[in-house]
């Protein structure tokens, strides 16, 4: 009794995740859209590829049809059209290889024998990417079914002609959306999430009880950061590889520099992430060692004044919009006289403890290397 519980508990919540999942699709653009859309085309030009294949071919190769209209279904137009000519590249290269053999040697054993060895050595061309298996299996079937007959082979060609065009056509008449904004909004929420952070270790210094709990939650934070900009990087690849051959034109302009633009800003955020979680990472030490209490008041008050204008100009870079590069120069130079002093109040200050001077300079190489990542990676940005 009990396992049939678990079995309905198990098929009530995939049905309710897969209605929650039509509901998303159903609300709004998105992944969830895109996926319910190239699916509802994948089954039509399916459909009708079959249909005319049946209507217009040998039943023996209507299979050919649909399947091809699978293959030229793919998430983007450009990926669509690269493993159709693939496909179509394949089994040319196949029903060759068959209608070659049959015709000079006959069908036999020790001919199907060769033409998969060939067909395999064949399909390791890499210019046939993924279609490469294709090459044995439409040599297979040209060879066994059709025996090699040309008149067969045709047939097997104008098949894969109709599915072809069936699922390029389907691309066509409803080509996939663009979502250059919304990857743009990705990477500007990305770097809002780190000012953010940068402002919240500010607060942390000039706390006179800081949060331990909320430190160690952003020690853990930053390992999703890092997930999350891979994520997105996997995603502006794939809206880039979109916009190939897309009839479809977004809505927004400058999406030859948009794109890449959200991409060079990935990067330069991942760098800079490794610098906070540095940061982060010691002022959890010294918060548990007792050693963040002797900082000077003066120094923490200083170099939250540097975190602060890091942040600001941090989130100024993952503007979506083309930042002004006077005013976010103006924003790390006034960072890097800020550090600057705080280096020189350092040098200068009475003797502390060995502890908290390692602190002090460790603190301040964490926030020297972030403000040099800062502009030189500003500076590939804006020159993308």
């Amino acid at each position: 009794m009990p396992r049939r519980v678990d079995a309905a508990r198990r098929v009530w919540s995939a049905v309710t995740e897969r209605a929650d999942y039509l509901r998303r699709a159903a609300q709004g653009a998105g992944a969830e859209r895109d996926e319910v859309l190239l699916g509802a085309k994948t089954v039509i030009a399916a459909m009708a590829a079959w249909v005319l294949a049946r209507y217009l071919l040998q039943p023996s190769v209507s299979t050919f049809a649909p399947f091809t209209a699978l293959v030229a279904l793919q998430a983007t137009v450009y990926r669509s059209v690269r493993d159709c000519l693939q496909y179509v590249l394949a089994m040319a290269a196949g029903a060759t290889l068959a209608a070659s053999l049959a015709a000079s040697a006959g069908v036999h054993g020790w001919t199907f024998g060769i033409l998969t060895l060939v067909a395999l050595c064949v399909g390791r061309v890499r210019r046939l990417g993924q279609q490469g298996t294709q090459v044995a299996i439409v040599g297979f079937f040209a060879f066994s079914s059709g025996q090699g007959q040309i008149a067969y082979i045709g047939h097997l060609v104008a098949a894969v002609g109709v599915g072809a065009l069936c699922g390029l056509a389907a691309h066509l008449v409803l080509a996939p959306a663009r979502h250059t904004h919304h990857r743009q909004q990705a990477v500007t929420d990305l770097y809002t999430s780190m000012a953010q952070r940068l402002n919240d270790l500010a607060d942390t210094l000039e706390a006179s009880d800081p949060d331990r709990d909320h430190l160690r939650q952003w020690r853990r934070d930053w390992h999703g950061l890092s997930a999350e900009c891979e994520r997105i990087r996997h995603a502006i690849d794939i809206e880039i590889e979109n916009g190939r051959m897309n009839p479809r034109r977004t809505v927004s302009g400058g999406v030859g520099e948009a794109l890449p633009r959200a991409r060079e800003a990935i990067t330069v955020a991942e760098r800079g992430m490794d610098h906070l979680r540095s940061m982060t990472r010691t002022l959890d030490y010294a918060l548990d060692s007792g050693e963040l209490g002797g900082l000077p008041t003066a120094f923490r008050t200083h170099f939250s004044a540097v975190l602060r204008s890091a942040a600001t100009a941090v989130e100024e870079i993952g503007q979506a919009s083309p930042t002004d590069p006077d005013l976010l120069d103006a924003q790390i130079d006034e960072a890097a006289a800020e550090l600057e002093r705080v280096q020189r109040q350092e040098r200068t200050a009475p003797e502390t403890s060995p502890a908290v001077h390692a602190l002090q300079g460790t603190l301040l190489t964490d926030a020297g290397r972030l403000l040099a990542d800062v502009r030189s990676g500003w500076q590939s940005v804006a020159s993308t």
